[in-house]
């Protein structure tokens, strides 16, 4: 009976984490649907070839109005920085603490608490690095959806001219 009720339990934890796995696999690509391009319908009977034409002429008005490039790739988010420094916190704080540590009689000791320090401020860096980074990639990814909506709205504006219905 227990091995029943353990068994159940196990296959809600992984149900819970298939469904948590599939929502984050899926919430990025909301994204793509928000910006995805006007759809065009023929208002006046336009042909499929007259359409592509008037859709390249507006694709390129729009883009001489809003200076966007609508098929350049979305901001990537921004790596680590360049290059890894020579020591660690850790290692910088055990080497202070182990010559403050010498001076003072127990260059061990110091060396420990040096590195505890040393790892806890190198945390501290990382965490505002990475928050800084965080917030540079939203900014970016705001500024690309603002010029993405100027560009469909330049386009649409161009497609309704010619006689075309815009969604």
């Amino acid at each position: 009976m227990t091995d029943r009720i353990h068994g159940n339990a196990r296959l809600r934890r992984q149900s819970g984490t298939i469904s948590l796995v599939a929502m984050l696999l899926v919430l990025p690509m909301a994204d793509a649907f928000a910006q995805a391009a006007p759809i065009v319908y023929p208002g006046a009977g336009q042909s499929m070839e007259q359409q592509a034409q008037d859709e390249n002429t507006c694709r390129n008005w729009a883009t001489q109005q809003t200076g966007i490039y609508p098929y350049q790739s979305a901001p990537a988010s921004y790596g680590s920085s360049p290059g890894a420094p020579v020591l660690s916190g850790a290692a910088r704080g055990a080497a202070l603490g182990a010559v403050g540590g010498a001076i003072a009689g127990d260059a061990g000791q110091g060396a420990a608490i040096g590195a505890g320090v040393g790892a806890t401020a190198g945390l501290l860096r990382k965490n505002r690095e990475r928050r800084q980074q965080a917030q540079a990639n939203d900014q970016a990814q705001a500024q690309y959806q603002a010029d993405m909506g100027r560009y469909n709205q330049a386009f649409a504006a161009c497609m309704q001219g010619r006689g075309y219905t815009v969604r």
